[in-house]
C-alpha cells in the first residue's frame, strides 16, 4: 500500500549559489546533501534558473506579476488551484477571506477523507486553538485540516510522542504556552514521532513555519540555524520512516535561501525520497501539482463487498 508523508515548509526557495547570499551554502546539512547525492538545492546565477541539483523545482509565480506570498501559495499546494490568479495577486502572509470557501471545500485533506483514506494531520496545536487568535491570523495548513476535521492532537498527543510541535522541537509549548508537562525533545526524535505517525494513516502532514519566519528575522545566523534544525528533523524521520511510505517536501514560495531579498520568485523547494519517488514527482512543476500528485500517488479505497 503507498503512504506518503507530507512534509510542508514555509518560505524555502532554490536559490542562486552564491555563499554570502544563501544561506544552505553555510549551513551543515547532512542529511540533505546525503539524500542529493552530496549537493546542494541552488542554481548557478541570478539570471539561471537551470538547478543544478534540487530534483524538484516548483514554480511559485503561477502566471502572476509581484512576489509570491503564503496566504496564495499554501492554498495553491492544498488545493491544486491557481489561487493567485483566482484571487487576483498574490497575497499573504494568511489565508484570504475570499479564498477560504476554495480551501475548505477542495483541499487535500477533505478530498482523500472523500475516497475513504485515512488521513494525520501531525502538527500539535492548543485545544480550541482558533477561537483564541484572531480570525484573520490563520495558516492555510490549519485551517484545511479543521476543515477536514483533523485539528485534533493537543498537548497529551504531543507528550506522548503522537504529534510533533510546529516548530519541531517543544520549546515554544514549554516555555511560551505553560505546558512543563510536555517533554523536551531533540529535532531528531520529533521526526522519529512523525514517521511513526506516518505508518498508520495513508496520508500524514506536517507543516513548519520556522524557516519563513528565519527568512523574515533571523539574518544569516538565524537562517543557518533554521536550516540545520530541519536537516536534523530530516534526519530523524528517514531513521524511521516505514518502508512504505515516501516522504514528500514542498514549499509555497523562496524566502529563505536569499538573506538580502525576503519573499524571492525562486522556485520553491520540491523534494521526495521513498518507494514511490520517481512515481510521486513525475508531474510535478508547480505548487499547483502538489495536491494532484499525491491524490493520484494515493490508492483507491478498496472495494466495498457486495451485499
Amino acid at each position: 500500500m503507498s503512504r506518503v508523508l507530507f512534509l510542508f515548509l514555509d518560505g524555502v526557495g532554490i536559490g542562486p549559489g552564491d555563499p554570502a547570499r544563501n544561506p544552505f551554502l553555510g549551513a551543515r546539512l547532512p542529511c540533505l546533501r546525503s539524500i542529493l547525492g552530496g549537493r546542494l538545492p541552488v542554481f548557478r546565477t541570478r539570471s539561471d534558473a537551470r538547478v543544478s541539483s534540487a530534483p524538484i523545482p516548483l514554480d511559485a509565480r503561477l502566471e502572476t506579476e509581484g512576489t509570491p506570498r503564503s496566504g496564495t501559495g499554501q492554498v495553491s499546494v492544498l488545493t491544486g488551484r491557481n489561487a493567485a490568479l483566482l484571487f487576483g495577486g498574490h497575497f499573504g502572509p494568511w489565508t484570504p477571506v475570499r479564498l477560504r470557501p476554495l480551501l475548505a471545500q477542495e483541499n487535500l485533506f477533505v478530498q482523500a477523507r472523500r475516497r475513504g483514506l485515512s488521513v494525520r494531520f501531525a502538527n500539535a496545536y492548543p485545544e480550541r486553538y482558533l477561537e483564541r487568535v484572531p480570525s484573520r491570523r490563520v495558516a492555510g495548513p490549519t485551517l484545511a485540516a479543521d476543515a477536514a476535521g483533523l485539528l485534533v492532537r493537543h498537548h497529551r498527543e504531543l507528550e506522548r510522542g503522537e504529534a510533533v510541535a510546529t516548530g519541531i522541537v517543544n520549546r515554544g509549548w514549554r516555555k511560551e504556552l505553560g505546558f512543563s508537562e510536555v517533554p523536551e525533545v531533540s529535532p531528531e526524535e520529533a521526526g522519529r514521532n512523525l514517521a511513526r505517525l506516518a505508518g498508520g494513516g495513508h496520508l500524514t502532514f506536517f507543516a513548519h513555519y520556522g524557516t519563513d519566519h528565519a527568512g523574515h528575522r533571523g539574518g544569516w545566523d538565524g537562517a543557518v540555524a533554521a536550516l540545520e534544525q530541519v536537516d536534523r528533523f530530516l534526519g530523524g524521520i528517514l531513521d524511521a520512516l516505514p518502508p512504505d511510505v515516501t516522504l514528500l517536501v514542498a514549499s509555497d514560495h523562496g524566502n529563505i535561501e536569499d538573506v538580502e531579498s525576503g519573499h524571492t520568485r525562486n522556485p520553491a523547494l520540491g523534494l521526495a525520497v521513498g518507494p514511490g519517488a520517481d512515481e510521486l514527482c513525475t508531474e510535478l512543476r508547480s505548487i499547483t501539482d502538489v495536491a494532484p500528485a499525491i491524490l493520484r500517488f494515493l490508492p483507491d479505497p478498496a472495494p466495498k463487498p457486495a451485499s
